[in-house]
């Protein structure tokens, strides 16, 4: 039996070009889709080692959340993306990636990358390794998981009474925890005074995920 994986993609070529080289490689796919959603139900129970995955998807999920559920089912999660948002990257690696593999490269590179993950190994290719060094100085703000929450509420664009009723609490309280974000990120010399300066530094840290307009 071969190394069993799984791949998540929102575009459709990339699923059916990654299914191809997996029937050459013997390499047994049990799982395909454009979400993590529909992704996690397809490999419960099938002893998924690998799953290969986008940094940003099209249904609005950031790659820390993406990883990180991947990650608590079981396999080892491979980042298959151009590779070119090192914040989207750095978000990747702390929240589990094992490595991040260019798409510029050839698919040989994704499937030897598939076989060192599946047996725990660590791969030092250069894109992960340029992550991690970068990271090793990247002032961290420690937010709270509901800091994060309302940040990122707040960043997308909802205002404060939007962000309290969406997380059923008061709007006074949604201020409170965008004055602490304020003052964390303030601590760390990064500006976060606007709701402008507040999404560029969540989308820093991979609490959401775009482009900056």
């Amino acid at each position: 039996m071969g190394i069993r994986v799984a791949i998540v993609d929102d575009h459709e070529a990339i699923r059916l070009g990654f299914s191809n080289y997996c029937l050459k490689q013997k390499v047994d796919l049990v799982g395909s889709a454009a979400t993590v959603d529909e992704l996690l139900p397809q490999i419960e129970g099938k002893d998924c080692a690998v799953v290969v995955t986008d940094l940003s998807l099209s249904d609005g999920s950031t790659v820390s959340e993406n990883v990180s559920r991947l990650v608590a089912a079981g396999p080892a999660v491979l980042i298959f993306s151009i590779a070119d948002k090192p914040q989207l990257m750095r978000a990747a690696v702390r929240a589990g990636a094992t490595a991040i593999v260019p798409k510029s490269q050839p698919m040989e590179f994704l499937f030897e990358a598939i076989e060192l993950a599946s047996q725990g190994a660590i791969i030092n290719n250069a894109e992960t390794t340029a992550t991690i060094d970068s990271d090793a100085s990247f002032k961290e703000a420690s937010l709270s998981a509901r800091e994060r929450e309302v940040l990122s509420l707040y960043a997308s664009g909802m205002s404060l009474k939007q962000v309290a009723f969406q997380l059923q609490i008061k709007q006074s309280s949604a201020k409170e925890h965008i004055d602490r974000v304020r003052v964390k990120y303030a601590k760390l010399g990064r500006q976060a005074a606007t709701k402008v300066d507040l999404f560029k530094r969540a989308l820093e840290d991979g609490i959401i995920s775009g482009d900056l307009l």
